[in-house]
């Protein structure tokens, strides 16, 4: 039977982590492959599956809209979700698998997608006080390894996912040409359409490490042009802060800041500040879901803490935003964080 993104829940993934458990798994220092390991793709979620599970919610959840902003290189639609109760509220954009390979950075945004659809009292009070926006699957052509070259030296078993699009653009270095179709329907139909405050960009990162040697779970990266306006930056600093505070209080949280900053326009952490004006932050996540270069790919023992990250992530933001205690969060636990270092 084929599986479905609905039993992929959190807990089933973290029960099946489980099943070979030892405590560095628990840090967010899980494995990464070692050879002797297959690295299976068949438990993410397929476009399809995304499509139908999206619309199904849409139909289910009254505070929920859902659009079609455009289209791939391959043909399939590019969805947001929106969560707009008044357009005078800020505005968050969480935006997943800019490169298709991230695969559990949409996981966990699927996740949340199911979460305020629980419809409580307290997702009630905050959707009344934050707009979010979600991209999820912005890659789908690449999430689904469905491009115009070859991936016969790509790790996983079953469909290859890659990082770029399906004419092998990077989406992320497109930001300020905007060549792609993607790019394009981001900028056109979101970037210019909503006025949008806050942005978390969410990705994977090859295998890092602290000074110590533990394995980082992630890193967090503002803004890095020197053109980026003073109130931006710092903005992005306490979207960081916030997000620092509630992952690194998690057992298996270990987030320090990305030691490859750039200046680079093109970049979405850098073009997104720089044309709009917003204020960004880069996530990346641990380990791919497949690539041809090992080191980079996840042994999938850390799946659950991974996609638990990245709804984590999504979700104190947005809580942060809402009640207001982003505008006391401190730049300065973003400033003082160390950096992380390749440890290969």
């Amino acid at each position: 039977m084929k599986k479905k993104f609905f039993a992929l829940s959190l807990s089933a993934l973290i029960a099946t982590s489980s099943l070979s458990f030892s405590p560095v798994y628990a840090t967010g220092n899980g494995p990464d492959v070692n050879g002797n390991e297959t690295v299976q793709t068949a438990m993410l979620t397929t476009y399809d599956e995304m499509a139908a599970f999206l619309k199904k919610e849409a139909a289910k959840q009254a505070n929920m809209g859902l659009e079609v902003i455009g289209q791939t290189v391959k043909g399939r639609d590019i969805f947001l979700v929106k969560y707009i109760t008044d357009p005078k509220n800020p505005t968050i954009l969480y935006l997943t698998q800019q490169h298709g390979n991230e695969a559990l950075t949409t996981e966990g945004a699927l996740e949340y997608i199911r979460h305020l659809g629980s419809n409580s009292k307290n997702i009630k009070e905050m959707l009344k006080n934050v707009n979010i926006l979600i991209v999820p699957m912005f890659n789908a052509d690449g999430a689904m390894g469905d491009v115009n070259f070859s991936l016969d030296n790509y790790m996983a078993s079953g469909r290859h996912l890659t990082r770029y699009n399906a004419d092998r653009l990077d989406l992320n270095r497109d930001h300020v040409n905007k060549r792609a179709p993607e790019t394009r329907a981001l900028h056109e139909n979101v970037l210019q359409k909503y006025h949008i405050d806050y942005m978390i960009d969410l990705h994977h990162q090859g295998t890092q490490e602290d000074y110590f040697g533990k394995l980082t779970s992630g890193s967090v990266l503002a803004p890095y042009h020197p053109n980026v306006d003073k109130e931006v930056l710092l903005n992005s600093k306490k979207l960081a802060a916030v997000l620092l505070e509630n992952v690194n209080s998690k057992g298996w949280g270990h987030v320090l800041k990305y030691d490859e900053p750039s200046t680079n326009t093109s970049v979405a952490s850098n073009a997104m500040a720089l044309q709009y004006g917003i204020s960004v932050m880069l996530f990346e996540m641990r380990g791919m879901a497949d690539h041809s270069y090992e080191p980079y790919v996840l042994g999938q023992k850390s799946n659950g803490y991974i996609i638990k990250q990245a709804f984590t992530a999504i979700d104190s933001t947005a809580k942060a935003i809402a009640d207001g205690t982003i505008n006391t969060a401190d730049p300065a636990v973003y400033d003082n964080l160390p950096e992380q270092h390749y440890s290969y």
